[in-house]
Formats: structure tokens, sequence, C-alpha cells
């Protein structure tokens, strides 16, 4: 099973940066106020990033390493995609 990072821009330009194994339906979670309590009432939510890894303890070491970083680097990340 994969799983995935994924950097949401909130509405208010902030990112959000989380890990799941079904994006689709994470996203869904996040726009209808049941995600993370981060994203509640920030909409409009956009996916703007996703980086597929092969199990979930990738994905949190990863989604940590994208935490350390400054906006202007994961804005790097986005522009590559």
């Amino acid at each position: 099973m994969s799983w995935y990072v994924y950097m949401l821009r909130c509405g208010d330009s902030t990112l959000y940066t989380g890990i799941t194994d079904d994006v689709e339906r994470r996203l869904e979670a996040h726009r209808s106020g049941k995600g993370a309590k981060y994203t509640r009432g920030r909409g409009p939510l956009e996916l703007v990033w996703q980086e597929e890894v092969p199990d979930k303890s990738a994905a949190l070491r990863r989604e940590y390493q994208i935490k350390q970083l400054p906006k202007q680097e994961k804005e790097g990340l986005i522009a590559k995609k």
C-alpha cells in the first residue's frame, strides 16, 4: 500500500503538510471540516503538491523533513511539480 505526503494551500496563503493513504478522501475530509484542526476555517483549500512514498514510516519521515523547511523552499517543491 502506498502512502502520500501532500501540501495544501489554505485560503490565507499558508501551507499545510500532511500524510495519507488516500489523497482524495483526505482532501474531502479537510474541506468538510473533519480534517486537521489547522485547516478548519482556512478554506478554500487547494491541493498543490503530493509525493508517493512506499509506507507510512517513510511518509512520516518525509512529512517531518518538509515541515522543517522554510516556506520559500516549500514553494520551490510546489513549483517543481
